[in-house]
């Protein structure tokens, strides 16, 4: 297993990818997740890579607030679906009904950070992957490209 010190992601081992920890805020709290970076083994990340997780770093704030978003509303557009599965006391407490942000900062928690490859379009992607309460098997991935997020479903969007 190689590791390295990366000027711009830290401390990374490489074993099939590239990770190490980085920190986010989400739902107002501070969580330490995994953050993996696709890469070869000779870490010659792109600078398409460094800049798209420069630019997730220092507008973390504004693209928090629209994960968060997206997420409420793909929960809003699902969790009926998960209630359903459920007896009255579990869909309660894995899918309650809730219509804020603030919300779901019980049922959804950060677990890691993607920094994709490159592709010939030259698009910064970044995926984010989440644990949930209302689907423990696939949980939740946010594709954010070029600092927007372009989707919300389960994290095998981003995976």
């Amino acid at each position: 297993m190689t590791k390295i010190n990366d000027d711009l992601f830290g401390e990374i081992e490489f074993d099939l990818y590239w990770s190490g920890k980085t920190s986010i805020v989400m739902f107002g709290k501070k969580y330490e997740i995994i953050l993996s970076i696709d890469g070869e083994e000779d870490a010659n990340f792109s600078p398409i890579q460094r800049e798209a997780y420069t630019n997730f770093m220092t507008n973390m704030g504004e693209i928090m607030n629209a994960v968060e978003l997206g997420i409420l509303e793909y929960y809003e557009e699902n969790f009926e679906e998960y209630r359903d599965m459920a007896d009255e006391a579990e869909a309660d407490r894995i899918a309650p009904e809730i219509s804020t942000v603030e919300g779901l900062g019980k049922l959804v928690i950060p677990t890691q950070l993607i920094v994709r490859r490159v592709r010939k379009n030259g698009v910064r992607r970044i995926g984010l992957v989440c644990d949930c309460t209302w689907d423990i098997d696939n949980g939740v991935g946010v594709r954010i490209e070029d600092e927007k997020v372009e989707e919300v479903d389960y994290q095998d969007i981003v995976l």
